[in-house]
């Protein structure tokens, strides 16, 4: 049996596992606790767990028993499988290769403004949508400098020059150059200096928006 394989370990992977399912455990333990407004004392109190042992739990640095973790239920008023959900949740990743996103209209865009979608995720444990895209404006394109949606939005600039408006402020924007903003302010390229231009546009809002 040579060096490598002695190096190697089996068990790496499970461990790994019981890793990430404490880690799970951890956050939704203190999300609970937060979401009452309980303190780690008050509910060490009530469960006669130490403050020591409630810290590592809620950081994911050890294994809490069933007992301890019914404890914890009772305490704090949830299902012990609620501490699970966030181990059980399916994580979603999008991968969308160069040239390969989705060309559509958003609601109230203008003549030659190319919107292609890079990936959306809905329904997820964050709680937030979000809308990546990639703009590319022309010599045909029409200036917009009033559009207004919910969310926040950040811009990315790749290539061009564009003088962006969002509420009484314009900004120029070259390649590099970023802006994060408030939607619901009225935006928009209001002068396009240099073309083709083209940047991303990633927007977040709230699911239930």
């Amino acid at each position: 049996m040579n060096a490598r394989t002695l190096q190697q370990d089996p068990h790496r992977i499970r461990e790994t596992r019981e890793k990430v399912l404490e880690v799970a455990i951890g956050r939704e333990v203190r999300a609970y606790r937060r979401k009452q407004e309980i303190t780690v004392a008050e509910l060490s109190a009530t469960t006669g767990i130490s403050i020591g042992m409630l810290s590592k739990i809620e950081n994911g640095n050890t294994s809490p028993s069933l007992t301890t973790l019914q404890s914890l239920s009772d305490a704090l008023s949830v299902p012990l499988t609620s501490f699970f959900r966030g181990f059980e949740e399916k994580r979603a990743a999008i991968h969308t290769k160069a040239g390969e996103g989705v060309e559509m209209d958003r609601e109230g865009t203008r003549a030659n403004h190319q919107y292609n979608l890079l990936g959306h995720i809905g329904s997820n444990s964050s709680g937030v949508i979000v809308e990546p895209y990639l703009i590319t404006l022309s010599d045909k394109s029409d200036v917009f400098p009033t559009f207004q949606h919910g969310g926040i939005e950040t811009i990315y600039m790749l290539e061009g020059e564009v003088d962006y408006r969002h509420g009484d402020t314009v900004y120029s924007l070259k390649p590099g150059d970023t802006l994060f903003f408030d939607a619901n302010a009225p935006h928009g390229p209001e002068i396009l200096v240099a073309l083709p231009a083209r940047y991303l546009s990633i927007i977040s809002y709230p699911q239930d928006a």
